[in-house]
């Protein structure tokens, strides 16, 4: 009796592996879009979660350099190494242990970012007066004015600060996913057609 065979599987095209890549990176960019409208409808829930995530990847960054730097004791650089993965773990345990306080000095620290790349771009726009002086002197009020207004509520202010940029990171990094993996997926199905249209011609 001859062994049993089962079916023979055809050979995967390219273009369905390309298609399937394509699918999951839009897969993902739907997650962070979600993720990114979830945030900003629970904005103190993601200043915490963003918060928490931050200190984790801190203290992660620290321990793998605590052991790289046990792999090179031997080396000039251990030292080195050394403090600054100790530094890393000391601030993740910090911002885990404090993610409102941690939260609130990030926020005053953006405030002041905003505010003094304001004035840099005003006085820069108004000094060069390059082609480009009115986008500038827009971008520098609008950073000055960002920068009042999480000063002026401060610290309630890092409560929805933090937690609505992350948010609104979120949310464009999983629509540009998103458009990337469906105009792929069409891009290539685009292609297969136009291949496959003079074999049906035939």
């Amino acid at each position: 009796m001859a062994p049993f065979k089962g079916r023979k599987k055809h050979p995967e095209s390219p273009e369905a592996g390309i298609k399937r890549s394509f699918g999951w990176v839009a897969a993902l960019g739907a997650v962070l879009v979600v993720g990114g409208l979830v945030g900003l409808f629970y904005v103190g829930f993601a200043t915490i979660t963003s918060m928490l995530l931050f200190g984790w990847l801190l203290l992660v960054g620290g321990i793998v350099g605590l052991v790289q730097a046990a792999q090179n004791r031997n080396t000039n650089f251990f030292w080195l190494a050394l403090v600054v993965a100790a530094l890393y773990i000391a601030a993740g345990v910090v911002v885990i242990r404090n993610p409102e306080q941690t939260a609130a000095a990030l926020t005053m620290f953006a405030a002041l970012l905003f505010l003094t790349g304001g004035i840099f771009r005003l006085f820069g726009g108004m000094v060069v007066r390059g082609p480009h002086m009115v986008w500038t002197l827009i971008q520098g009020a609008i950073g000055i004015l960002l920068a009042i207004l999480v000063l002026a509520d401060w610290p309630e202010s890092s409560v929805y600060v933090i937690g609505a940029f992350f948010s609104l990171a979120l949310l464009f990094d999983g629509l540009g996913l998103l458009g990337a993996g469906l105009g792929g997926r069409r891009i290539v199905g685009m292609v297969a057609d136009a291949r496959d249209a003079p074999l049906t011609r035939q």
